[in-house]
């Protein structure tokens, strides 16, 4: 991902420079580090603490949930061991005693898988939930940052400016954009 983004740029960096030398009016390239922005803001320092404290109380449950299968998974293991040596001593003698050991087994067996299936949910549905937190949170953050790079270019007449964390387009020149010839070219 990372290798395409770069060739990209690398293109666009190309086509730039070719433009330059075909005689076409001087473009100006600038790029920004938004990682170290985002760490520098007093605001997005406050949105990062929050983010932790509410990780660290998903962990936390998180924690306890596993603690509490692991616990159920060594109680059915020493339920199902009891319930072997039973059969193996010959406690169980009807088909009956043996069907109702089964079945108890099969219960403990999969209200344990139930609970190892709702941990799974559970932390894929955290997991989503804190993406969806840090967007919400950052967007603010993230538009006046935008906001703060395309003054800036406009200011130096900067034609295009490229995030040097990820390699995206963050800010380009109206004038540069063809995409509706591209859309008349293919109609």
């Amino acid at each position: 991902m990372k290798t395409s983004k770069a060739f990209l740029l690398l293109m666009i960096l190309s086509a730039l420079i070719f433009a330059q030398g075909a005689g076409a009016q001087t473009i100006k390239v600038g790029f920004v580090d938004s990682e170290i922005i985002l760490k520098q803001l007093p605001e997005s320092q406050k949105v990062i603490a929050d983010l932790d404290g509410l990780k660290k109380l998903y962990i936390d449950t998180i924690q306890n949930k596993e603690k509490e299968l692991k616990a159920n998974a060594e109680s059915f293991k020493a339920k199902y061991e009891e319930a072997q040596k039973k059969v193996e001593s010959g406690q169980i003698k009807t088909e009956a005693e043996m069907k109702t050991l089964n079945e108890e087994i099969q219960g403990l067996q999969k209200a344990l898988q139930e609970q190892d299936d709702a941990l799974t949910i559970y932390k894929q549905k955290v997991q989503e939930e804190l993406v969806q937190k840090q967007n919400e949170l950052f967007k603010p953050i993230k538009e006046k940052i935008t906001k703060a790079i395309e003054n800036v270019a406009k200011e130096q007449k900067i034609n295009f400016v490229f995030d040097k964390a990820d390699g995206t387009l963050i800010y380009g020149d109206k004038e540069y954009d063809i995409t509706f010839k591209v859309l008349d070219k293919l109609k």
